[in-house]
């Protein structure tokens, strides 16, 4: 068990409680000691080290800060870590084994779905849930789907795309053809 605290500073005052957790990341139980006001992106990024989960504008509003939760995209930057407690969060860290990039990934790769890539581990995580739930979209679907996140750079043609090709490939087909 790690306190978020022996990783970030400046550690909590005193009189400042904690509430222990454990969540499910990308497939490994993590018990940390969080404060009850901390939210679940910063918990990622500074407490867990998974960096892939930005932060755009604490609000909801840009989408950059999406996880799977539960399998549910949710914008981790207005939920709090322990609202997280017992359940499995996905970040992108966990799209991808070892030895290939998840077709999402790929998709981003050869469709040229990405820019700056500010907006992409958010866009690939509302698209992963997109196609577990329905695997055969139409464009209008996947734009519908990706509506609460947004890019600046690119327009969203290529990310559409992107999501297309990949859909494609997780059925089995060439999405090259």
């Amino acid at each position: 068990m790690t306190s978020l605290y022996d990783e970030v500073s400046p550690a909590p005052a005193a009189d400042v409680p904690t509430k222990r957790v454990t969540i499910n990341v990308n497939g490994e139980a993590r018990t940390v000691d969080v404060e009850p006001r901390l939210l679940l992106a910063h918990l990622l990024r500074q407490g867990l080290k998974l960096t892939g989960t930005h932060t755009g504008c604490d609000t909801t509003s840009c989408g950059t800060c999406t996880v799977l939760f539960d399998g549910r995209p949710v914008k981790s930057c207005t939920m709090l870590a322990v609202q997280a407690d017992g359940h499995e969060v996905e970040t992108v860290e966990g799209m991808s084994s070892a030895s290939e990039l998840h077709p999402v990934q790929e998709g981003f790769k050869q469709e040229h779905g990405l820019q700056c890539g500010y907006c992409t581990p958010g866009m690939m995580l509302a698209a992963k849930a997109l196609l577990e739930r329905n695997p055969d979209p139409t464009e209008d679907e996947v734009r519908w789907a990706l509506s609460g996140n947004l890019c600046r750079c690119t327009g969203y043609q290529n990310i559409v795309k992107s999501v297309l090709w990949a859909a494609q490939k997780m059925r089995g087909q060439n999405p090259e053809a």
